[in-house]
């Protein structure tokens, strides 16, 4: 299966300060890669530099083979890469609907005009807001606001998710929700996705396999056996012996 995705070296540098140091991995096509690591490992900092929201310092990112390096987010977007903030960020005063009508205006060369409307239902609908298509994002409770941030990453039509986060602060019967929501996803859009996450039962059942960051470095790839047996995320990420 081709790669979908491919991180060569990447590296990002705050003055004297490395948040990333040269991080390099693939990740092929409909597959769901889980990103792993302690507070400060450099994971949103890694989504942020293959979203377009920062510039890289050193190193290669390639999407369908193409560089994206010193693109803008918004073109970055509209070549297919779709994320979500771990900090929601909806437009408050609008209604559900309209926030993710706006995040579809990228959709709208991808598909004709009248299947437009279908998808945003559809996205509505998968996501478990349709009931409340007409309330301003700003009342929404956090999980729905939460949805609100998958939904409008998935109305941009785009072909790889990056999900920063999606399940903090939800509940176990809400991360239960997420986690069948986001298998479902996955399967009716035929997505690639790479997922930010410290629900580590949630990481461990979605994930085909799971990148691991530790101070901005890349210490183990893997299978989530392979990576929960593995001797260096134990003692970093575990605390173990």
């Amino acid at each position: 299966m081709t790669s979908l995705l491919e991180l060569h070296a990447v590296s990002k540098r705050y003055g004297g300060v490395a948040a990333v140091h040269q991080v390099s991995f693939n990740v092929r096509r409909g597959q769901f890669l889980g990103l792993m690591g302690a507070n400060g490992a450099g994971k949103t900092t890694l989504f942020s530099l293959i979203a377009g929201n920062q510039s890289i310092s050193a190193g290669q990112i390639l999407f369908r083979g193409q560089s994206i390096v010193g693109r803008r987010p918004d073109q970055i977007c509209e070549l297919g890469v779709a994320r979500t903030f771990q900090i929601v960020r909806p437009f408050r005063d609008m209604t559900v609907l309209e926030n993710v009508s706006v995040a579809a205006l990228f959709n709208a060369r991808k598909q004709p005009p009248s299947q437009i409307k279908h998808s945003i239902e559809r996205v509505l609908e998968l996501t478990g807001l349709s009931g409340v298509r007409n309330s301003p994002a700003g009342e929404l409770t956090l999980s729905r606001q939460k949805r609100l941030e998958l939904a409008r990453a998935l109305a941009t039509g785009g072909e790889l998710l990056l999900l920063d986060e999606i399940m903090a602060g939800l509940t176990p019967s809400e991360v239960e929700e997420v986690l069948v929501t986001l298998k479902s996803i996955q399967q009716e859009f035929g997505l690639t996705v790479i997922c930010v996450e410290h629900v580590m039962r949630a990481l461990m059942r979605l994930s085909d396999e799971i990148v691991v960051l530790h101070h901005g470095e890349l210490i183990a790839k893997g299978t989530p056996q392979q990576i929960a047996d593995n001797p260096d995320v134990i003692r970093n990420y575990f605390g173990g012996a």
